[in-house]
């Protein structure tokens, strides 16, 4: 129970770091990355609005069927595909990454160099 409190704190502490240097505009919102066990999605966001402009996750019906298991390299190449073509739709061009308390690595990466093949700019 401690030892997972203590985890828990550090990740807070990176995301908190993370955060105070990345902040999304109108102009380049935020691409914000969440990761879990089984699955990986994304989000980009404005944050002088508060707004979330456009999503994809493994989670999406859409993106369900073309995944077989969304906790894999392979499952982030194909939501980081997905989120550019609907930043693409909807005139987004350029984008903040946000990693959150991940290191840049691993899916993580995968995501990130996929969306950036796609035309998404960061």
């Amino acid at each position: 129970m401690n030892k997972q409190k203590e985890v828990n704190k550090r990740r807070q502490r990176r995301r908190r770091h993370v955060r105070n240097r990345v902040r999304g505009t109108g102009d380049r919102p935020r691409l914000c990355v969440q990761r879990s066990l089984k699955h990986i999605g994304c989000q980009i966001i404005d944050d002088l609005a508060g707004t979330t402009l456009v999503s994809a996750s493994t989670r999406d019906r859409d993106l369900r069927d073309q995944v077989s298991y969304g906790g894999n390299k392979d499952a982030a190449e194909i939501v980081g595909k997905a989120i550019a073509e609907k930043a693409a739709e909807a005139g987004i061009k350029e984008v903040r990454f946000d990693r959150g308390h991940s290191k840049y690595h691993g899916r993580v990466a995968a995501l990130a160099d996929a969306a950036r093949e796609a035309g998404l700019k960061f």
